[in-house]
């Protein structure tokens, strides 16, 4: 179970919150990478110290952390809820006044956020590399959505909240504005929330929240990794999703030709990846796939693959 740690202990790992160990920062708070006694290095998450902002996103991301347990979410190790009175400098004058630590500890994770590894299709990781990457978010979301007693919408899915470990494994962070709801009813809410350019259009115009929330914005993720950062802008700036379709493959195609002796498979199963993208950016929510499907489907592209493996060992 995650751990209550004290502040002091806190400040101690992190060099009182060095910004030599800050290793990245959001909309509510501030990462360090701290290392315990026993030199397990951590990610420790210091939320700013705005009440009226840092309680409702702590409890809300404490809650959320609690429940979840799963080899693609960020392991939650502790956390930190403390007020300390403490002296401050204020007009030439030493008063004493309030300090409010609210902070969340994760394991750290050396491969850092997925945004940094977006890159087209002729250059960075591999296709296998980066079809482990979907498949694991999606395994992920699929988690949250199907493998909780109520399940969780993300509702802010996107690049910069999924990190990689050493091995390239992806783990969904950052729960501060996901939602537990029941079954696959749709809900709206008055205040919108995330990240504009991931949210559907429903949630947008409307503020209809449904478990097809997470699906549109892991279309553009899956688009993102597929043909890089600016993959889901060319998709909208082509004369058709067939067109943008048959761009990445042919793009793909071309390097695994040059690198796979599985290519005819493999190409099979970009083109799948491509599809199951696109139809999760449909406009009309309903037309959109549950990702038990998506899974369902990816599953079917590594079948085909293992058994043209096998025929070849026959051969």
């Amino acid at each position: 179970m995650p751990s209550d740690l004290p502040a002091l202990f806190l400040e101690d790992i992190t060099e009182r919150f060095s910004d030599q160990l800050k290793v990245g920062s959001g909309g509510y708070g501030e990462v360090y990478k701290g290392v315990l006694n026993n030199g397990t290095e951590i990610a420790v998450k210091k939320l700013y110290d705005v009440l009226q902002l840092d309680d409702v996103q702590f409890r809300n991301e404490f809650s959320n952390l609690m429940k979840l347990q799963h080899k693609n979410i960020i392991r939650f190790i502790g956390y930190c809820n403390e007020v300390r009175h403490e002296p401050f400098e204020l007009n030439g004058e030493h008063i004493l006044g309030r300090r409010i630590y609210k902070v969340l500890c994760f394991e750290y994770l050396p491969g850092g956020s997925l945004d940094k590894h977006l890159y087209e299709e002729s250059r960075g990781l591999d296709w296998c590399t980066r079809y482990q990457i979907i498949k694991g978010i999606c395994e992920g979301l699929n988690y949250l959505h199907n493998g909780l007693e109520e399940p969780i919408f993300h509702l802010d899915l996107k690049p910069a909240n999924i990190l990689l470990d050493k091995n390239m494994v992806p783990k969904i962070i950052d729960f501060g504005v996901s939602r537990p709801f029941g079954g696959t009813h749709t809900y709206a809410t008055k205040v919108r929330v995330g990240s504009e350019y991931y949210m559907p259009p429903e949630y947008i115009t409307k503020r209809q929240i449904s478990n097809k929330n997470d699906i549109f914005s892991l279309g553009i993720v899956i688009i993102q990794i597929m043909a890089g950062p600016m993959g889901y802008a060319k998709c909208g700036e082509m004369s058709s999703t067939q067109q943008f379709m048959d761009h990445v493959m042919a793009n793909w195609r071309y390097r695994i030709g040059a690198t796979s002796k599985y290519e005819k498979e493999h190409c099979e199963q970009v083109r799948r990846c491509i599809e199951i993208a696109v139809s999760c950016i449909e406009y009309d929510r309903r037309k959109r796939p549950v990702i038990s499907d998506i899974i369902r489907h990816l599953g079917q592209t590594e079948t085909y693959i293992a058994e043209s493996s096998s025929c070849d060992v026959v051969r």
